[in-house]
């Protein structure tokens, strides 16, 4: 804890130099003081104010400004957001468009009349869009609706970071001697693995005698790379055993660069009023 010192000094007669040691100290505020006079021995007992001796030094306790913590500041800013949809006061217009308590379109009437209807219901009166002509309110429980928002709101940020970190394998498996429909089932399926983020194993299984083909399945599953193309890339893959496989990860570069067109075709949001606000 940060300390603050304060230095005052007193002033006892001095002539012939006898040094006296003094201390008082208080439990109560946590001082201490110490003295160190030099005090004329046949003046012993009559202390004047009018000589220089050493500083008397008080230290006690401080503190600093206390900090906020991340979780404070953002019950804070929470709250500062509630403030401002519930200040009906801050509306300047005398007229605005209510949305009532079952998403229904009311129309646009007096904001005398909005709060009046409000406190019919016994419900909030929420200002939706302060900066609409006129301004949009609506009827609802607010603590109600606040706590289904930051329940979605957890709900979706616990998805993303989860998919984030996470890259789930997929395996498919194959004979050597696989059919075309079932190949083409087994390749779309790898296609959507590859664009969801996962990573996919292809695996050709050899029995007995089949390993007699294995040159077929080699070129079986170099062929399913070469098809997937671009989309994956290879990680990793095992042609010595029975089981050959190879692992495909997505291309990222890839995966990227197909979802930017679709993202320059949304239009801007326009400012409109819709009574599922």
């Amino acid at each position: 804890m940060a300390g603050i010192t304060t230095s005052f000094a007193s002033k006892p007669i001095l002539s012939k130099t006898t040094p006296f040691h003094s201390s008082l100290s208080s439990k109560l505020f946590g001082l201490r003081f110490n003295h160190v006079y030099l005090i004329n021995s046949s003046s012993c007992s009559s202390l004047s104010s009018s000589a220089v001796v050493s500083p008397v030094t008080a230290r006690f306790g401080g503190g600093g400004p206390r900090r906020l913590s991340n979780d404070r500041r953002r019950q804070q800013s929470d709250a500062e957001d509630d403030d401002k949809a519930l200040d009906i006061s801050s509306i300047r217009s005398a007229t605005v468009r209510l949305i009532d308590q079952k998403q229904e379109m009311v129309g646009v009437v007096s904001k005398s009349e909005a709060i009046r209807m409000a406190d019919e219901a016994d419900l909030d009166l929420v200002i939706l869009s302060p900066d609409a002509d006129p301004p949009v309110l609506r009827i609802m429980d607010y603590n109600k609706y606040r706590y289904e928002q930051q329940k979605k709101k957890r709900v979706s940020q616990k998805k993303s970071a989860g998919k984030a970190s996470r890259m789930d394998l997929k395996e498919l498996k194959m004979g050597y001697n696989i059919d075309q429909h079932d190949y083409a089932v087994r390749m779309r399926a790898a296609q959507k693995f590859l664009k969801d983020g996962d990573k996919v194993k292809v695996i050709v299984n050899l029995k007995g005698r089949e390993n007699e083909f294995r040159n077929i399945a080699i070129e079986l599953l170099k062929r399913f790379q070469s098809e997937v193309g671009e989309l994956a890339t290879e990680e990793a893959k095992s042609f010595s055993d029975r089981n050959m496989f190879i692992v495909l990860v997505p291309n990222k570069a890839i995966l990227q660069k197909a979802q930017e067109p679709s993202k320059k075709k949304e239009n801007p949001a326009v400012n409109e009023v819709s009574s599922s606000v």
